[in-house]
């Protein structure tokens, strides 16, 4: 059994907005665990970072993708050592009631969604995903952007896109979804950072020690995310 502080204290947590299903389930456990709370902001990487340089009160940053975690420590932001990839995610097409990957290749939709590529890593590996099928000049001009993977997922549930790149683990208990092939695309390492804000915050450091526990694993991996 985990000790239990005497003392609660809350960890606020910057998360990527494709980890928000896992997350809110990591949430209770946490708690549970440490007996110390948890409180998430999602959304996407790019607008996540932007916040916190701007001295948003973050004590963490679970991003998805390595390079803003890192910028952070460069700039003085985070503290070096603690840097770690948390999860490593995979790219999917989202096409419900059709076929996803037939779709793509035939070009008969009006509307393909993917997430910002400058603010979401997902959204970039989308890109280079329709760039190495020698498709993107092609469709360029029928692509809606959101402004995160979750804005982007909505999109095509919507209906205002037919079909659209996600986060595989958004979509994984749904059908009509192509998982994008990994050598199309840059690898989606997702980054863990503390912030400065979190350094003698005791939740905020206990969190990050719960990411690598047997329970947190299980539960990144059974959401269809791989653990380094």
């Amino acid at each position: 059994m985990s000790a239990v502080p005497v003392f609660s204290e809350t960890a606020h947590v910057a998360v990527a907005a494709n980890f928000t299903a896992v997350a809110e389930e990591l949430a209770p456990l946490f708690e549970a665990d440490t007996g110390h709370k948890v409180v998430f902001s999602f959304g996407a990487t790019g607008q996540l970072f932007a916040q916190i340089s701007q001295a948003a009160p973050f004590d963490v940053l679970l991003a998805a993708d390595t390079a803003r975690p890192a910028r952070a420590v460069a700039d003085g932001l985070a503290v070096a050592e603690s840097l770690t990839v948390y999860a490593e995610g995979r790219l999917a097409l989202y096409a419900p009631g059709l076929g996803a990957e037939a779709t793509l290749f035939s070009g008969e939709f009006t509307r393909i969604a993917i997430a910002d590529p400058d603010a979401a890593p997902y959204g970039r590996a989308a890109v280079e995903t329709l760039a190495a099928l020698g498709l993107y000049d092609a469709i360029a001009s029928r692509l809606v952007t959101g402004a995160n993977i979750a804005q982007t997922l909505q999109f095509v549930e919507s209906g205002n896109a037919e079909l659209g790149f996600v986060a595989a683990s958004q979509v994984l208990d749904k059908d009509g979804f192509w998982l994008v092939p990994e050598i199309y695309h840059s690898p989606i390492a997702q980054g863990a950072v503390l912030l400065n804000e979190g350094a003698d915050n005791p939740a905020a450091l206990a969190f990050l020690e719960f990411l690598q526990s047997k329970e947190a694993v299980a539960v990144i991996e059974a959401a269809g995310y791989s653990v380094p």
